[in-house]
């Protein structure tokens, strides 16, 4: 039983009385006669736990920065009308809108209400409460009652890369021998025969060919397919670290949707690891259409974690999974805590065996720091940007001198160096 503003209007009238006969008397008659059309008010009041209450998502799944409805349907089963106030209580990183709507059902009706989600991290949304409060036709006091009704979003990483796929398909179509441009070299796969055109390498003339035509002929080439690709995010205590809007971690998910997805029209089979001091997430060797749907969902459910990350773990990770040389993608931070933590040995290690790339998200604001000399304090603050800098310099050297490929760029510049690095390695035969 819970009053409500109108209740205590009503209270607050009994002034008008007081005034005329100022005596306890007057009091206690109007607080008595209040209680009693309270209490009548009440009793008229259907009973919340007899509504029959249905939700509906649509759609159960979105990307970060897009919109799901949540619906509420309510039956009256009873025969008398329901005058009900309902909370949805969804968690605030589900940005409900609105949380709190009122509904008048008549007796065998029922009236819908509807929530819109704007979700502002990724991951799974779940809601399991309900508050209902059920008023008389007064609505003076409510009976209340909470509702398990269980709903869940699924939230995926944006992939805001996305827009720079078709430019690096385009180019990964060039490399593969469906247009002029061609690459050759060791570990290639051939692909046709054509006629020399100038400026053609002459180690690529096929002189048997030539003999058989009476013209130059040459071979075209085009990189091998089916070569596996591993890619280890790291989600230690670094992979919180915020970047402008999201941390770092959702930078490096970003980079591994763009760069998966470019793997796999090139026709190499991906595995994507998360780990810090054990592996969260293990997508293994999925390709096609329904890899990205895969990844998106194994994804949107890792957090950086406030720990170390074990890069043993990592190295132990890619000897189980791949035996003949392949490519290996670390994404971590590019910071001299990690080169202190094992990677630097780790990355070592993994180069004899394999091509390595270590990719990471720095802060574009520390740029801009380093060159204000506008204060003291700023000339300060330019001071520790700068020591930042050059010890990332120097983790980029330390990993370099490992036998390591190291891409480093902003949140938004990440996806696409890393994206070009592959396309590179790939047109070099280096995988």
């Amino acid at each position: 039983m819970v009053p409500s503003l109108r209740f205590v209007l009503l209270l607050a009238i009994g002034i008008i009385p007081l005034a005329i006969a100022p005596r306890p008397a007057t009091v206690a008659q109007w607080t008595l006669l209040c209680l009693v059309v309270a209490l009548v008010d009440w009793s008229l009041a259907g009973k919340p736990q007899k509504a029959l209450i249905a939700r509906d998502i649509t759609p159960t799944a979105v990307r970060l920065g897009q919109d799901a409805i949540s619906t509420l349907t309510v039956y009256n089963p009873t025969t008398s009308p329901l005058r009900l106030r309902l909370r949805d209580v969804w968690p605030p990183t589900a940005a409900a809108s609105p949380e709190i709507g009122e509904l008048t059902i008549p007796a065998g009706e029922r009236r819908r209400m509807r929530t819109t989600l704007t979700p502002l991290r990724a991951g799974t949304r779940t809601n399991h409460t309900l508050a209902l409060r059920s008023y008389g036709p007064l609505r003076l006091l409510a009976r209340t009652r909470v509702r398990d009704v269980p709903g869940e979003l699924q939230v995926l990483p944006p992939f805001t890369s996305r827009r720079h796929l078709p430019s690096r398909l385009a180019r990964l179509r060039e490399m593969d021998g469906r247009s002029s441009v061609n690459v050759r070299g060791q570990g290639t796969e051939f692909d046709s025969l054509r006629e020399y055109v100038s400026g053609d390498d002459v180690r690529a003339i096929d002189w048997r060919a030539t003999a058989r035509a009476q013209d130059l002929m040459v071979r075209t080439w085009r990189p091998e397919r089916d070569r596996r690709v591993v890619i280890i995010v790291d989600t230690g205590r670094l992979a919180a670290a915020r970047l402008d809007l999201h941390t770092r971690l959702d930078a490096h998910i970003d980079a591994t949707l763009l760069l998966a997805a470019l793997t796999s029209h090139a026709g190499d089979r991906v595995d994507v690891v998360a780990l810090d001091t054990a592996v969260h997430v293990h997508v293994s060797q999925h390709s096609g259409p329904t890899l990205m749907h895969e990844l998106a969902v194994a994804l949107a459910d890792v957090e950086a974690q406030l720990r170390e990350t074990n890069w043993k773990l990592a190295a132990t990770t890619v000897h189980r999974l791949v035996s003949q040389r392949s490519l290996v993608v670390i994404l971590t931070a590019l910071d001299p805590a990690v080169i202190s933590g094992g990677l630097r040995d780790v990355a070592a290690q993994l180069a004899t065996q394999h091509t390595v790339v270590i990719a990471g998200a720095g802060d574009k604001e520390l740029t801009e720091l380093a060159t204000d000399r506008t204060s003291a304090v700023a000339a300060y603050t330019a001071a520790a940007a700068e020591q930042t800098l050059a010890d990332q310099r120097t983790a980029i050297s330390a990993l370099n001198s490992a036998g390591a490929h190291v891409v480093y760029g902003s949140e938004s510049e990440l996806p696409v160096r890393l994206a070009d690095s592959y396309l590179q390695l790939k047109a070099s035969a280096q995988l």
